[in-house]
C-alpha cells in the first residue's frame, strides 16, 4: 500500500498541536499569561489561541465561500482542544483526498487569490512556528516542552523502530 505523505504530515500536525495543548493546560494561569522573555510576542494562552483560530480560519477558507467566513474566526483557551481536533479532523479528510478545496484558486479575506496548496504548506508552517515558540516559552518558565517533532512521531507511530544488533 503507498503512503499518502501529505495525510501522514497533516496527522502528524494534529498530534503535535495535541500534545503541546496537553502540556499547555497543565500551566497556571500566572504561566499562560506569562510575557516571554525572548524574541517572540505575546503569552503562551494568546499563542496557543491564535495557533488554534488560524488552523480553523484556513480550514473555512479551504472548505467555505468567502461571505460566510468574512468575520474572524477566535477560541476560548477552554475550547482549544476540541477546536484543534475538530479543524485538524477537516484538514486531515482534505489531505486524504475525502474532501476537495471549495475551489482550484481560493479567494483570502485580505484580498489575494491563492491556489489551496499555498494553505496547506501555509498550514504546517505556521504551526511549526508557533508550537516551536510555544516551547521556548515553556522551557524559560522551566517546564520540560514535550518532544514533538517528526523523529518523536514516528516513535509514537512505530513508524520509526531501532534496529535490533
Amino acid at each position: 500500500m503507498e503512503e499518502n505523505f501529505l495525510e501522514k504530515i497533516f496527522e502528524h500536525n494534529n498530534w503535535a498541536n495535541l500534545q503541546i495543548i496537553q502540556v499547555c493546560l497543565a500551566l497556571s494561569d500566572e504561566q499562560l499569561d506569562a510575557e516571554p522573555q525572548s524574541a517572540m510576542k505575546g503569552s503562551i494562552r494568546l499563542t496557543l489561541q491564535h495557533l488554534v483560530a488560524a488552523q480553523h480560519s484556513y480550514l473555512r477558507t479551504l472548505t467555505l465561500p468567502l461571505e460566510l467566513r468574512r468575520e474572524a474566526f477566535t477560541v476560548e483557551f477552554n475550547e482549544l482542544q476540541e477546536s484543534a481536533q475538530k479543524s485538524g479532523d477537516g484538514l486531515l479528510a482534505l489531505a486524504r483526498g475525502e474532501q476537495k478545496p471549495l475551489t482550484p484558486q481560493l479567494q483570502t479575506r485580505d484580498g489575494h487569490l491563492a491556489d489551496p496548496w499555498v494553505l496547506m504548506v501555509q498550514i504546517i508552517n505556521h504551526a511549526t512556528e508557533h508550537r516551536e515558540q510555544i516551547k521556548s516559552m515553556l522551557s524559560s518558565l522551566g517546564v520540560t516542552p514535550p518532544d514533538i517533532d517528526g523523529w518523536d512521531y514516528g516513535i509514537a507511530t512505530n513508524a520509526l523502530i531501532p534496529i535490533s544488533t
